[in-house]
């Protein structure tokens, strides 16, 4: 399909720089294909949802992925950032680099502190290998629990570009940019969806009779980016990592013989189940990398509803969310939510999707 069905236009007023509060005051848009749009809060949810529903949280915990430094090049030094984006191995990560075009493999870089500070105040790399579109590979001196007590110390949070572009992170983003139930280190992103979540809603979903399951996609920075190529099909998506146990698979499964829906709580959780679907739609455990890419004509194997935040013009989750309501419908959708004044992006309001069909 041409990329350019999935534009449209943003004013940067609708661009949320921070979050609301508390969290389940955002606002949120309820989509059901054929029907008129409603307007609603998060914290509605536990009354738009059945008892006997499952819903389905990413866990994932968001690292300070985001570090400042100097490139060393024998007496030249140079200003350089990265965002990390995939753990390679134990002391190698890959990263988006800016501006990437002052990095030549071998350079060494310096994130934070001086080569005479404990190691969890200094952190030292060699670029190993570079990458399209501004990404490298680096190569820390530390490795294993020390270089994640190194990136702990001198990594901030892992802000999405068009927030980071208007404002620094701060420390109030340690606690917003992350989830109340995040648990398992690997993201450097949110998995926004949740976000919106507090104990007082989390306990009204367990009041109604809605389940709550638990899976990990570790998010990478690459599920945001715009897709520049012309035609979907010549897109390449990034791997992230990512696991469904066979408790909760099982667990799923069982949600779904007795008449109950799957709400994936976010695009992440929905991309993890559906690679760990079978063609029949039962779930299995399922352990590793997924580059799953969803576009319109996607037969959906295991989610029913799906929360989500408003997503970026030509981004694959703009893609993902017109396959499961419908291209029209989410059209509208969006206009609707601009019209309005809904708040889009990371910190930004949520929709409720019914899927098409």
């Amino acid at each position: 399909m041409r990329t350019e069905l999935f534009d449209f236009e943003l004013p940067e007023r609708c661009i949320a720089l921070h979050p609301v509060s508390p969290r389940d005051a955002a606002k949120m848009l309820v989509v059901q294909p054929g029907e008129a749009l409603r307007d609603g809060v998060v914290g509605d949810l536990a009354s738009l949802l059945r008892p006997g529903d499952a819903m389905v949280f990413n866990d994932t915990r968001v690292i300070p992925a985001a570090l400042e430094g100097e490139r060393v090049r024998g007496d030249a030094k140079a200003h350089v950032a990265f965002n990390l984006t995939k753990r390679v191995d134990q002391n190698r990560w890959r990263a988006f680099a800016r501006p990437a075009k002052r990095l030549q493999v071998g350079d060494r870089v310096h994130l934070g502190g001086t080569s005479e500070m404990c190691f969890a105040a200094a952190l030292d790399a060699t670029v190993s290998a570079r990458g399209e579109a501004g990404e490298v590979e680096l190569a820390f001196d530390l490795a294993g629990p020390d270089l994640d007590a190194g990136i702990a110390a001198q990594g901030q949070m892992p802000l999405p570009p068009y927030i980071a572009l208007k404002r620094p992170p701060d420390e109030t983003d340690r606690q917003s940019y992350q989830t109340i139930f995040a648990k398992q280190d690997g993201a450097v992103a949110a998995p926004t969806a949740g976000l919106h979540f507090t104990p007082e809603l989390l306990a009204a979903l367990q009041a109604r009779g809605v389940s709550q399951h638990f899976v990990t996609l570790h998010v990478g920075a690459g599920t945001f980016l715009p897709v520049k190529a012309g035609d979907t099909s010549e897109h390449k998506m990034h791997a992230e990592w990512g696991e469904v146990s066979a408790e909760t698979a099982s667990a799923l499964n069982a949600v779904r013989a007795h008449g109950g829906r799957i709400v994936a709580v976010g695009t992440t959780s929905l991309r993890l189940l559906e690679s760990a679907a079978a063609e029949d739609g039962a779930l299995h455990a399922f352990s590793g990398d997924t580059a799953i890419f969803i576009t319109p004509g996607y037969r959906f194997r295991a989610v029913d509803v799906l929360m989500t935040n408003f997503h970026l013009p030509k981004s694959t989750l703009f893609m993902l969310v017109s396959a499961f309501s419908g291209l029209e419908t989410m059209q509208a959708a969006y206009a609707h939510a601009i019209a309005t004044g809904y708040r889009f992006y990371s910190y930004g309001d949520a929709s409720l999707l019914m899927r098409q069909g």
